[in-house]
């Protein structure tokens, strides 16, 4: 069943230099492209309040009208975050076809870690892969792919190849990829080194030990020999 689209209404713009650029972030507004299909690309701003009340509403399609154009189905190809603020600085959107797969990257998200016997007994979950790769009908896009990882125990590695994607949806990237890791709890690893060292330490003592003793022993025998011929 598709998903309903959200429209946003944009407004067109003239691409412009960083000045320009900056002057129109400083009146809340954020700039965009939209590209791809059979038309040209073409530069728009948009208030960032209505951006992102609609990427916060939509699924992955929106219905883009730039001005008083007819909407297009678009799907957001690159979106640009200040690193500190995480505000929106720039957009790009995809003209797209309904009937055509097309590939995009969406989140995955593990559920049940606090389940998985192996977090229970003290390991450590890493999630090595956080987002993948999918082709699909742009209705067919989900927000994102969940896997259950309650059964992991330490030692445990999950690949792609056991995720399962919602129907209609197909994973491109290598099913070998690592998604997680459960591994033993980092302070046991790091107490076992040092009993390993420790236990190094003290053998070389007792073996410079041994050796000090013989010498000793060696020593006195000797002077003894000495004081005996010298007698």
């Amino acid at each position: 069943m598709a998903k309903e689209s959200t429209s946003l209404k944009v407004n067109a713009r003239e691409p412009a230099g960083s000045r320009a650029v900056r002057r129109l972030r400083r009146d809340g507004d954020v700039p965009g492209v939209v590209y791809g299909g059979d038309d040209d690309p073409v530069s728009f701003k948009v208030q960032a309040r209505e951006l992102r009340l609609a990427l916060a509403h939509a699924g992955a399609v929106l219905d883009l009208a730039v001005e008083d154009a007819a909407p297009t189905p678009v799907v957001v190809k690159d979106l640009v975050r200040h690193p500190v603020s995480g505000d929106t600085m720039h957009i790009d959107f995809l003209r797209v076809r309904l009937d055509v797969k097309i590939q995009a990257t969406v989140v995955l998200e593990l559920t049940g870690a606090e389940d998985a016997p192996g977090v229970k007994e003290g390991g450590v979950l890493e999630h090595v892969t956080r987002e993948l790769t999918i082709e699909a009908l742009p209705n067919d896009i989900p927000d994102s792919i969940q896997h259950d990882v309650s059964e992991m125990v330490i030692g445990d590695t999950l690949t792609l190849a056991a995720v399962r994607p919602p129907a209609n949806v197909v994973l491109v990237d290598d099913p070998e990829t690592v998604i997680a890791t459960l591994t033993p709890p980092k302070l046991q690893l790091e107490e076992e080194e040092e009993i390993e060292e420790e236990t190094e330490v003290v053998g070389e003592g007792e073996e410079g030990a041994e050796g000090d003793e013989g010498e000793t022993a060696a020593g006195e025998s000797g002077g003894e020999d000495e004081g005996e011929s010298g007698e």
